[in-house]
């Protein structure tokens, strides 16, 4: 992952990159089908989210394999070698003041989607998926969340590391250290089918003054009446320990 400082009149730059073409990572951003099948998480305003994001308002060239969406972010492709480079860079702040509080947010999410996709494509192909997100303010956002969660010591671990680490909701989860950005840490999760577990510092802004948490727990092949006791484990969990609460879960 890299996040490239920006060239004049631009906002940072996101990147990952992915081991698919440019053809197949494109039809991901471009399939409202296929999109709901790695953005973000499950809940009832999907599919009016990632129409709303990648469709409405936005201009296109599917030769040069390039799309800008509202508000100015530019999505990118570039073939290296066997691999393709996902650029997103953000358009600089102040061309919407309305929105500037909610900047480095947006940054943050773009981030976790751009790993949803890397890890949709290139370890299951798109498939079906289970999801489960936490989102709130701790009482002390001072404590890293990967702590809070249990995973302090998988923290400092190095991308491709193998961890095992018995998590506070209750459950013993190991695979490797994914990918790590200044603000999130992501796991694979052998338990969940070779499942992706997003553990998030949220910055601070006027709506959150000391920044929140998130997590987001992908599942593939797994069962889901398992998944819902999971699901019904973590939620509970996390009422007890946070301040302000949204969360959302649902299985396909």
């Amino acid at each position: 992952m890299n996040a490239n400082s920006p060239e004049s009149g631009e906002g940072p730059r996101i990147e990952v990159t992915i081991a698919a073409s440019e053809d197949e990572v494109w039809q991901a951003l471009r399939k409202p089908e296929l999109i709901r099948r790695w953005h973000g998480w499950h809940f009832d305003g999907l599919d009016d989210e990632v129409r709303t994001i990648y469709t409405e308002g936005v201009t296109e060239d599917s030769e040069q394999h390039s799309l800008t969406v509202q508000g100015g972010d530019r999505f990118s492709l570039h073939r290296v070698e066997d691999a393709t480079v996902v650029r997103i860079t953000r358009s600089p702040r102040g061309l919407d003041p309305d929105w500037d509080v909610y900047y480095d947010d947006i940054t943050e999410g773009w981030t976790t989607f751009l790993h949803q996709l890397r890890f949709a494509v290139e370890r299951h192909g798109l498939a079906e998926r289970q999801t489960l997100v936490l989102e709130g303010i701790l009482p002390d956002q001072r404590k890293p969340f990967a702590q809070v969660l249990g995973l302090g010591a998988v923290a400092e671990l190095a991308e491709g590391k193998r961890y095992r680490a018995t998590l506070t909701p209750g459950d013993d989860f190991a695979g490797t250290v994914y990918a790590r950005t200044q603000n999130q840490l992501l796991l694979t999760v052998d338990a969940l089918g070779d499942g992706l577990l997003v553990v998030a510092q949220q910055p601070r802004n006027p709506h959150r003054p000391d920044g929140g948490a998130l997590a987001v727990l992908t599942a593939y092949d797994t069962d889901p009446a398992g998944f819902a006791a999971l699901a019904t484990r973590w939620s509970t969990w996390w009422k007890s320990v946070n301040t302000a609460t949204a969360t959302a879960t649902e299985t396909e």
